[in-house]
């Protein structure tokens, strides 16, 4: 998921922008990506005790918002109404988006949350399709989210699920305002100016652990990390590995995260799903793929 910026926009379909063989595959680019995201949300799961979910979030969206703006050097002289209305909203969305997810990483294995937000993007694909095979895709990841339900006071944390929930709404959001912000501003002006409304929205977050983080360098040094690892590590590397892909190649890549999540949580966090945590994420998987090779099929030939 995009954290901050879970992911660059997929591209539009159309031969590679470059000629030259590159050094890394594009698709090694992304993989690469997913993995630092997912190992970022780890490191980030290890300063809750001494943060807390909320106040790990809001010090990592700070760091990387900073990061952004040294990296874009955004420049907008005079923001319309527009302009600003959008960038708000864009805060708004991008802080709850990562304030839940963390809350979701902090009661839950981190592949079954990754498995749960994805149907926040999946579902808007349905809603926005006219396809009912996509829809069918979407039900099977409907269906294995649903396995994940408690039954008989067993199971998953239910108000950790309502969190991955809202964090996957949170994503559709992200993925909508997305291409109105891509078009409002040049580059990742739009997505430097967004970090940096969602770190002014969750400041409050981050003042009560502030003297445990200023205290300890180690603290310092790890929640710098989780900023670099879970933003601008995998957004740079996504930016530079979507020049050469494809909209269908990077759909693919993307629908292999909660894989990825739950391996991850497996060797960092020692988390064992269980079988239908399993099933949850094979179920999401697979329905992401047949989304997005179902909509390659249909594309028309040139």
């Amino acid at each position: 998921m995009p954290e901050s910026s879970p992911h660059a926009p997929a591209p539009e379909p159309g031969p590679a922008a470059s000629t030259t063989p590159p050094r890394v595959p594009p698709p090694l680019l992304v993989l690469t990506a997913i993995v630092s995201i997912q190992v970022g949300t780890a490191l980030a799961s290890g300063l809750f005790p001494a943060l807390g979910a909320l106040g790990t979030v809001a010090w990592r969206i700070a760091i990387a918002a900073l990061v952004l703006l040294a990296v874009v050097r955004p420049r907008v002289l005079v923001p319309s109404r527009r302009q600003v209305g959008l960038l708000l909203l864009f805060g708004v969305v991008i802080a709850s988006m990562n304030a839940l997810f963390y809350l979701a990483v902090d009661r839950l294995p981190l592949g079954v949350v990754v498995a749960v937000e994805f149907l926040g993007p999946l579902g808007l694909g349905a809603v926005m399709s006219r396809r009912n095979v996509e829809r069918l895709w979407v039900a099977l990841a409907l269906l294995g989210v649903a396995l994940l339900a408690p039954f008989s006071g067993t199971g998953y944390d239910p108000v950790g699920l309502a969190f991955a929930a809202g964090a996957g709404l949170g994503w559709a959001g992200f993925v909508l305002l997305s291409a109105r912000v891509a078009g409002a501003f040049d580059g990742a002006t739009g997505l430097a100016l967004g970090m940096t409304v969602a770190a002014l929205v969750l400041a409050p977050l981050a003042w009560s652990p502030a003297g445990t983080l200023l205290a300890d360098p180690a603290l310092i040094a790890a929640t710098v990390a989780v900023a670099l690892l879970s933003t601008a590590i995998p957004f740079s590397l996504e930016f530079h590995a979507l020049k050469r892909l494809s909209a269908t190649a990077y759909g693919v890549l993307i629908a292999l995260e909660p894989a990825v999540a739950a391996v991850v949580g497996a060797i960092m966090l020692g988390e064992r799903l269980e079988a239908r945590g399993l099933a949850a994420v094979v179920c999401v998987t697979v329905a992401a793929l047949g989304v997005t090779l179902t909509r390659e099929r249909s594309r028309p030939t040139r």
